[in-house]
């Protein structure tokens, strides 16, 4: 079973050079191959949450080097879920590319492949300087699917894209160096021995490292301050990018959470709950930028890029709470909101595709052809992006907010949680007013649009709808995942029990 781990990084990865050893060979072959990887990619995660399910912890130790030597890969609940969730999410912005999509620019299918490499890499990893290079593979392919297409909008905000990952990943480069400076490992599991046993004179070492890796995870999370590139690269990107790109922020999250959770932890010696103190500001903070950018968006897809910070944000606080019920409930809602922001990026450019010049403003007057179809799926996305009853959105606050009613900051977390959803959902009204009933007198646009298309769209937004119903086993597992996290030492063991090479024919291992 361990030897399963693999398959979520070699799956892409595989495909990936198939598609650059074979050239230029048209973009049907490059089709096959992809969507094959897509599908294959779906079961194997479904069978990976299935034993992870059971409690127990796979490692893979790449050639069998001891702990905290070579690439060690590690699958828990957390991992399991957050690969499943990639899954579903690549599956159906593939789909939805193959319908023409990915014909406005080269290696569009190459690039995909490398982004789901780079997301699954970055979940499965057990050492931080692994994470370092999983994250620059995502970003590299991600810099390069936010080019796709080309445009000036396009470019400019991938430039800043660029120019602001470069400096997070040299900053990430220098907190490695710290940390390694005062441990002498990077293996995750180690690490959170070592940092545990750690003297006050590493104390200053380690948490400029801690500080700083809570910096570049922020970026990666789109977390105010240092969240703004993100509205303008999400909103300009093409939409299966742009719907792949969903999961990115919650890469940061999950490294962050990781990172609180086994490293900088209550048993971290002198540098305990180093990031803790930090995340519910944070957390707090990015919802309120980002709820009054969702108010002064003026177009449909800078709106929903703005639901993405938002959404980022809100989990962080949820982090930030520091018990197994809010870790727990973040899961949840971050399952529920990424499917969702997913699907609403796919039918914003439905939407545009049928506004002819108008495309997806809200100032501009012109009907959508399909409004009945389209309206109805705004409406899904609308009610499961903001948190109202009968979808999973509406679970997820009430479960985060029953997580924060003992909290000391308890009434500051109601008061901008369910203010936020307040003008969230005033804003998505208006959104739908502007595009589906203030039409005036412009004749309709007929637009060719595939089912296909249709059909990934409302597979993700109709995911909320699932959750709901499926909230009693779903939540099940996002609490049993969050017990997992806060037992430290599970996930330390199952990982330092390769800590010696066993020769062949031997009994016994050799230090």
């Amino acid at each position: 079973m361990n030897h399963l781990l693999l398959l979520p990084v070699l799956i892409p990865l595989v495909a990936g050079g198939i598609m650059l050893l074979i050239g230029q060979r048209g973009r049907g072959t490059d089709r096959v191959i992809s969507v094959a990887a897509a599908i294959a990619l779906l079961p194997v995660s479904l069978l990976l949450l299935q034993h992870a399910a059971t409690g127990e912890i796979l490692v893979y130790h790449s050639g069998n080097w001891p702990t905290p030597y070579g690439i060690v890969l590690v699958l828990d609940r957390l991992s399991a879920l957050m690969l499943c969730l990639a899954s579903i999410l690549g599956l159906a912005s593939l789909f939805y590319s193959i319908a023409g999509d990915d014909r406005i620019g080269r290696r569009f299918h190459l690039l995909f492949q490398m982004q789901l490499l780079g997301i699954n890499g970055a979940f499965l990893t057990g050492d931080l300087f692994n994470l370092f290079v999983f994250f620059e593979i995502l970003l590299i392919a991600s810099y390069a699917l936010q080019f796709h297409g080309g445009g000036r909008a396009r470019v400019r905000a991938a430039l800043h894209l660029v120019v602001l990952n470069l400096a997070g990943s040299a900053i990430f480069l220098i907190a490695i160096g710290a940390i390694y400076a005062a441990t002498g490992t990077l293996n995750l599991a180690d690490l959170a021995v070592k940092v545990a046993a750690t003297g006050t004179e590493q104390k200053l070492l380690l948490k400029a490292g801690g500080l700083l890796l809570l910096l570049v995870f922020s970026l990666k999370a789109a977390l105010v301050p240092v969240g703004f590139w993100l509205p303008p690269a999400y909103a300009s990107a093409s939409a299966p990018a742009a719907a792949l790109f969903a999961i990115m922020t919650k890469v940061g999250v999950y490294a962050i959470l990781r990172m609180q959770g086994l490293v900088f932890g209550p048993e971290a010696g002198p540098v305990a709950s180093l990031l803790t103190p930090w995340l519910l500001p944070l957390g707090l903070l990015t919802v309120v930028v980002a709820t009054l950018g969702v108010l002064a968006s003026r177009e449909l897809r800078r709106l929903l890029a703005h639901l993405v910070v938002l959404s980022a944000g809100t989990l962080i606080l949820t982090l930030g709470l520091g018990s197994p019920d809010a870790t727990s409930s973040a899961l949840y809602y971050a399952f529920n909101s990424t499917l969702v922001g997913g699907g609403l990026f796919l039918l914003a450019d439905l939407i545009a595709k049928e506004r002819g010049d108008a495309l997806a403003s809200l100032t501009l007057e012109q009907p959508v052809y399909r409004s009945v179809l389209l309206g109805c799926l705004f409406f899904i996305g609308a009610v499961g992006v903001a948190g109202l009853p009968p979808l999973a959105g509406f679970a997820a606050k009430i479960y985060l907010l029953q997580s924060a009613a003992t909290h000391p900051m308890a009434v500051w977390v109601f008061a901008i949680v369910l203010t936020s959803g307040l003008l969230v959902l005033v804003a998505l009204s208006r959104a739908g007013s502007a595009i589906f009933w203030r039409t005036g007198s412009v004749q309709k646009l007929e637009s060719p649009i595939s089912g296909l298309q249709i059909v990934a769209t409302a597979a993700l937004l109709l995911g909320s709808a699932a959750l709901m119903i499926g909230a009693g086993a779903t939540t099940g597992y996002t609490r049993a995942a969050a017990l997992q996290l806060d037992d430290r030492d599970a996930y330390v063991n199952a990982v330092l029990e390769n800590r010696v090479i066993v020769t062949a024919g031997s009994t016994s291992g050799v230090p």
